[in-house]
């Protein structure tokens, strides 16, 4: 085929050449066009090559965009198992506590305890699998300390350091990754807070509010004064009232607008709680039942100890000779040794507990008494309530259950004018008042909460040192590391 064209190419030259030829004018015509089609030839190789670069590197490019999403869907899958585990490793976390709850109120639950489950699958994660281990560290480790990590070691020390500090270890898996978390739990009880409602807290002029630890002189505690509501003007600061501590307001509440400040002085900050509080529902346990009969003292002293414990209706202190030219006698209930429970039922116009101007409930040293009270207190002027103790010596239950109504208070405590409390208050259905110069000690769970004018609250940090046999305790978590 080649030789044909360069045949045809050389004759047609030829032909051009000769001088005598009768197309000598056609010769330039047939060169041009051999010109063109040389022309043509080329520029298709050209266009040629060209569309063979463009698949070439569409193809390389194609490769690359592969390449990359094939290594982004590697980190996905990878970041996808890394937060699987992570999940998992969080619900080891949360059943581990709910299992210690579970295990507490059912009463089994020691201070040597120790839980544990292995590689259970979390529902509906697609094989997700969690294992945890509940432990005291100080019962664990003693003297000898992990090692490679000096978080978790200082981790490990602050916990073993807090008497009712347990260590959760929750290890999480999806596949090959990996999570390990851990975290702090204590027993909580009811007096943790110096003052929190459920519904509003009034503190009038000239209020005082700090913290003390009955178990250390020199320890200087702060106090912590809050509510649950995130409703307008919930807490009234009035002026001259010294917070030294914080004042809380509900969840996802604005200080601003609950807290309704006419001049306070508070050292601390208010912000909104992290969560909403539990108010365990408290139950009276079953006592001996002596009712009608009440614990009464008129004028006399009424020795009792835990060979008393039981149902009465009331507990009734009056003080007598009190008219001109009389001798004044006053009405004391004296708790002699012993842990001494009552249940008080009086409810309605009849009080729970009444107690006269002067009069006293003494507790010796060595000796605890707990009061569950259905209905009202009321306590006159100058009266002394465990006034020779300390507070973790009495503790008042107000007989909270899931069916008291929530929506307002059902009780009234009133203390009176000038009056000594030294215990703890959970009382999450009553209205509860202190009134002008009471010096009270201990911590005050309430529906409302009032001080009149120049009262002197302090928080006693000793109360937060509880037992798991105590009533209203559970597990909450403190610190977390991972």
């Amino acid at each position: 085929m080649l030789s044909l064209l360069v045949r045809s190419r050389l004759e047609a030259a030829s032909f051009c050449i000769r001088a005598d030829s009768p197309h000598k004018t056609s010769c330039k015509g047939i060169a041009k066009m051999a010109r063109k089609r040389f022309s043509k030839s080329a520029k298709s190789a050209s266009v040629m090559a060209l569309v063979l670069f463009a698949i070439v590197l569409l193809l390389l490019s194609g490769i690359g965009v592969l390449s990359i999403g094939q290594t982004s869907r590697i980190f996905s899958i990878r970041d996808a198992a890394e937060v699987s585990a992570r999940s998992a490793a969080d619900a080891g976390i949360s059943k581990a506590l709910s299992t210690m709850n579970t295990r507490l109120k059912a009463g089994t639950w020691t201070d040597n305890t120790w839980i544990w489950e292995f590689l259970k699958t979390l529902p509906n994660s697609n094989g997700s699998q969690y294992s945890y281990f509940v432990y005291k560290p100080n019962k664990i480790y003693g003297d000898v300390m992990p090692t490679g990590d000096d978080a978790l070691i200082d981790f490990v020390i602050a916990a073993s350091a807090e008497k009712n500090d347990y260590l959760i270890t929750s290890l999480g898996r999806y596949n090959t990754a990996r999570k390990v978390i851990y975290a702090t739990a204590r027993l909580k009880g009811c007096g943790d807070s110096c003052i929190i409602v459920r519904d509003s807290v009034t503190l009038k002029a000239g209020t005082t509010v700090d913290g003390r630890d009955s178990r250390d002189a020199s320890v200087d505690g702060t106090a912590e004064v809050g509510t649950i509501s995130t409703l307008p003007d919930k807490v009234t600061l009035n002026n001259g009232v010294y917070i030294d501590g914080n004042v809380q307001v509900g969840l996802d509440g604005d200080p601003a607008v609950v807290v309704k400040d006419l001049g306070a002085t508070v050292t601390g900050m208010m912000y909104p709680l992290p969560e909403e509080p539990e108010f365990p529902y408290i139950y009276p346990p079953a006592l001996p039942d002596y009712r009608p009969n009440a614990l009464e003292a008129k004028g006399t002293e009424l020795h009792i100890t835990a060979a008393n414990n039981g149902t009465y209706s009331m507990i009734d202190l009056a003080s007598t000779g009190l008219g001109p030219g009389e001798i004044p006698r006053t009405g004391r209930l004296i708790v002699d040794s012993g842990d001494v429970v009552l249940h008080l039922t009086n409810t309605g116009n009849k009080n729970s507990i009444s107690m006269g101007v002067n009069c006293e409930i003494v507790i010796m040293p060595g000796a605890t008494l707990n009061l569950y009270v259905d209905g009202n207190i009321v306590a006159g002027n100058s009266m002394g309530f465990n006034n020779m103790g300390t507070p973790p010596d009495l503790k008042i239950w107000g007989t909270w259950t899931e069916t008291t109504p929530t929506n307002t208070f059902c009780q009234q405590w009133d203390l009176k004018a000038k009056s000594e409390y030294f215990g703890q208050i959970y009382a999450p259905a009553a209205e509860v008042t202190v009134n002008n110069g009471s010096v009270i000690y201990g911590s005050f769970t309430a529906y409302q909460f009032t001080t009149m004018n120049s009262g002197t609250i302090y928080y006693d940090a000793a109360l937060r040192d509880v037992d798991p046999d105590d009533q209203g305790v559970r597990f909450e978590l403190r610190r977390w590391y991972e």
